[in-house]
């Protein structure tokens, strides 16, 4: 694999790991302006909860991307 595409896959990994902490800093701000819709008030819970989880799939995913990645770029090629 060439190390550009390494580079590549270890700064989409970091996006996705920063994407994932943004999302549980910023759900408790939104929370009350979705609450304010008639709509959505009564299901806030399962919002709440949907939204940490795609959290932890973001930190998640990008974590396993940042460790299968980290020392690719360094690694010489193998002879096969």
């Amino acid at each position: 694999m060439p190390e550009s595409r390494n580079a590549g896959q270890l700064i989409w990994g970091i996006a996705l790991v920063l994407m994932g902490l943004a999302l549980f800093f910023r759900t408790p701000q939104l929370m009350p302006r979705i609450e304010s819709i008639e709509q959505f008030s009564s299901v806030s819970v399962f919002i709440r909860f949907c939204l940490y989880f795609v959290g932890i799939f973001l930190i998640g995913g990008g974590a396993k991307k940042i460790h299968s990645n980290w020392g690719k770029a360094d690694d010489p090629p193998s002879g096969k």
